[in-house]
């Protein structure tokens, strides 16, 4: 693995989508960006998806990260919910591998395991946490949660990504190192 990866980290949602771009270089975290995508409610859905595959698409071709983590859907919510973040992401992971980049997943639960070594861990704990980590004040992170959520499934990848690839190399090579 290359000392050096720039990450995007996508939390996905109709309304609000949260987006961060993170550096790491030499087991140093550095935010470069970090923001949300929001949708007006009063625009039909197809318009919304577009908005947020259009900035996703923007942030990848003005930052060029190396790979995209997207958070997988937490199903307990209203189905109505859960399709809406569905779709967010599929508009998401489309930006994503239209642009060759490489794509990974992973739960909420595997995020709060990762940044805070609780995979129950409250919004207030992952925040406290991410501030340790990016080495920030507290106004420097937005108040919106998703991108809070955003900058954490980065940091989460950047804690797994060593384990994944080797993960990767084994199965491509039917299972041997």
């Amino acid at each position: 693995m290359n000392s050096k990866i720039r990450i995007l980290g996508i939390d996905p949602g109709l309304e609000t989508t949260g987006v961060s771009i993170l550096d790491v270089n030499n087991g140093k975290y550095q935010s470069v960006y970090l923001n949300c995508i929001i949708t007006k409610k009063d625009k039909p859905a197809s318009e919304r998806l577009k908005e947020i595959y259009l900035e996703i698409n923007r942030l990848i071709k003005e930052y060029r990260p190396d790979c995209m983590v997207v958070e997988e859907i937490f199903f307990n919510i209203n189905t109505k919910t859960a399709l809406e973040v569905g779709q967010a992401r599929g508009v998401s992971i489309l930006a994503g591998s239209i642009n060759n980049i490489k794509i990974y997943e992973y739960t909420p639960l595997e995020v709060k395991q990762a940044i805070t070594g609780y995979g129950r861990a409250t919004k207030n704990q992952i925040k406290h946490m991410l501030k340790i980590i990016l080495g920030v004040k507290e106004d420097f992170l937005p108040k919106k949660d998703d991108a809070w959520d955003a900058i954490a499934i980065s940091v989460c990848h950047a804690n797994n990504i060593k384990f994944k690839e080797k993960i990767e190399c084994y199965n491509n090579n039917s299972g041997r190192l």
